[in-house]
C-alpha cells in the first residue's frame, strides 16, 4: 500500500511540474528576426501637434500581422504614450490608455492628448501580445501638445 501511495505522489509531481513547464511555454518569447526594426515615422521628435493629431508607425526586417497569426517573422505595432518603463518582457503588453494595442496590424492611428509634453514609443509584440526576444523598441520621442 506505501508503494502505491509513493508512487501516486510521485506521478502526481511529475504531472504538476509538466503542467506548469508547459504553462510557462504558452508565454515563452518568440525570437525577434535578426535586423528587425520598428520606428514613429510621424510627427517628428521634438513636433509641435494640436490635440489630435495622427501617429504613423513602421516595420523594417518584419512583417505585419494580426494578433494571433501564427506567422513566422510578423508582429504587430503597441504605442506606448508617456511610459517610462517598458513592460515586462515575459507578459503580454498590457492594454490600458497608456499602452495601446494595433492587434490589426495597423500602421497608423489617430490620437487625441491633453496639451503638455508628451513622449511616444513603439514596440513590436508578437501573436500573443509578449515582446520579442530581445525587445524590437523604437526610439522614444517627444511631443508638445498645443
Amino acid at each position: 500500500m506505501k508503494t502505491f501511495v509513493s508512487r501516486a505522489a510521485l506521478v502526481s509531481l511529475l504531472l504538476g511540474a509538466s503542467m506548469l513547464a508547459s504553462a510557462a511555454d504558452s508565454t515563452a518569447r518568440t525570437p525577434a528576426p535578426k535586423g528587425a526594426t520598428v520606428s514613429i515615422v510621424s510627427p517628428a521628435d521634438g513636433a509641435t501637434v494640436g490635440e489630435s493629431f495622427k501617429v504613423r508607425f513602421a516595420v523594417e526586417g518584419i512583417a505585419l500581422a494580426p494578433a494571433g497569426d501564427q506567422t513566422k517573422n510578423t508582429g504587430h505595432h503597441h504605442l506606448f504614450i508617456d511610459v517610462d518603463t517598458l513592460p515586462a518582457e515575459n507578459m503580454p503588453i498590457p492594454k490600458d490608455a497608456n499602452h495601446m494595442h494595433f492587434g490589426l496590424a495597423q500602421t497608423e492611428t489617430d490620437i487625441k492628448l491633453a496639451p503638455g509634453k508628451h513622449t511616444l514609443q513603439m514596440e513590436l509584440g508578437d501573436k500573443n501580445h509578449v515582446p520579442f526576444d530581445p525587445p524590437i523598441v523604437s526610439k522614444k520621442i517627444t511631443v508638445i501638445v498645443k
